[in-house]
């Protein structure tokens, strides 16, 4: 995944076209003018809201979390109060099986049409049909660095060929703790990442394979200053962290903080040879949601596809509208951070979902990780 965000310069206004086409009032009569979001942190541009309830004068409340974790535990709990929940694909497919969301009414989708149809498969393999989930973005999770920095604390030592590397190989990471190392701070991000790095499957099933990666963590957990899924952003703005386990989309972030703040900190995204972790975070609507037919309409205008283009130009996330590309500001279109190459997406990892007692063993094996033990 991922992520409230004010803009830091590459950000461009959303187009005039954002409110040349209005909604049907029948279509929102049923619901109070009211819209309950609940999504990732720096996820958002500040006009999009603006725009949405200027012209539905639906009053959108937005809250954010900073892993999936957190969300389930809420969509299980249920009662959520929420009327569109954004988690990422993978545990959406749990969530589905669970009977905790709504199927769409995909006659109050019409902006349906403008989806990658790539995407859309992708996203029917965990939601078959593509019954529950409409993309909000997607990134993969990676290594990002502090140029100058790294290289410093390195010394003659060359950077490594698979960047997973500097997080999880001691060699390296001990080289770093000195400038500031941060992890994701969620087992979900971390345990597929150094499965990853071992050359075994991301999303194994296989107990003994997660043995082995806690023996790989506890390696390293003495050179691992922070662990973070939001705050790292400006701790690499600042200088005080100069490697992160984190998403390409916040890495990014980062990276335009810096130059538009004028931190003197050169920040980048690494798209490893390996690949990185891909996600798709998507829009879905709990089974109780309250005010449903905004939900959908609110669905329906993220599609637009100038609406999902200032998406990315805001935040650094890829988007998955095919009618949208054209509307990306250059500098976000032809970075490969935020769209990478063809071979670059052949080597992404693909989410997949897991079972309760594969989640358990790795929070298990990650509260350890994080207390030392």
């Amino acid at each position: 995944m991922r992520k409230s965000f004010k803009p830091w310069g590459v950000v461009k206004a959303v187009t005039a076209g954002l409110l040349a086409v209005g909604l049907a009032g029948a279509a929102l009569a049923q619901d109070s003018k009211v819209l309950n979001v609940y999504n990732w942190s720096d996820y958002i541009g500040p006009d999009v809201l603006k725009n949405f309830e200027k012209e539905t004068g639906i009053k959108v409340r937005y809250d954010n979390f900073d892993s999936n974790e957190i969300l389930h535990a809420k969509l299980v709990a249920g009662k959520t109060g929420y009327d569109i929940v954004v988690p990422s694909s993978n545990w959406a497919a749990l969530q589905i099986a669970g009977g905790l969301f709504q199927k769409l009414d995909k006659s109050k989708l019409p902006n349906l049409k403008n989806m990658d149809p790539d995407i859309q498969a992708q996203l029917a393999k965990v939601d078959p049909n593509n019954d529950h989930m409409v993309n909000w973005l997607w990134g993969y999770t990676t290594v990002g660095i502090n140029v100058d920095k790294v290289k410093a604390a390195l010394g003659s030592e060359p950077m490594p060929d698979n960047v997973w590397e500097l997080a999880f190989n001691p060699k390296y990471v001990s080289k770093l703790k000195s400038c500031g190392v941060s992890m994701l701070d969620a087992g979900s991000e971390i345990l597929p990442a150094v499965l990853h790095y071992m050359g075994k499957d991301a999303y194994s099933t296989n107990q003994a394979d997660y043995t082995a990666a806690a023996a790989v963590l506890k390696a390293v957990r003495p050179h691992v200053t922070l662990f973070s899924s939001s705050g790292y952003i400006n701790d690499m703005v600042n200088g005080s962290v100069c490697l992160a386990v984190g998403w390409s989309g916040d890495i990014s972030i980062a990276r335009q903080r810096a130059i538009d703040t004028k931190t003197g900190q050169k920040i980048e995204a690494l798209v490893p040879k390996t690949g990185g972790l891909i996600f798709f975070d998507s829009m879905a609507i709990p089974a109780d949601a309250a005010n449903v037919a905004n939900a959908h309409a609110f669905m329906n205008f993220i599609m637009r596809p100038e609406v999902h283009a200032s998406l990315t130009n805001q935040v650094f996330y890829a988007n998955p509208n095919k009618e949208a590309r054209k509307f990306v500001v250059p500098e976000v279109g032809n970075n490969p951070a935020v769209f990478p190459n063809s071979e670059q997406m052949k080597a992404m990892i693909a989410p997949k979902a897991l079972g309760n007692d594969i989640r358990r063993l790795q929070t298990r094996i990650f509260t350890q990780f994080k207390t030392g033990r």
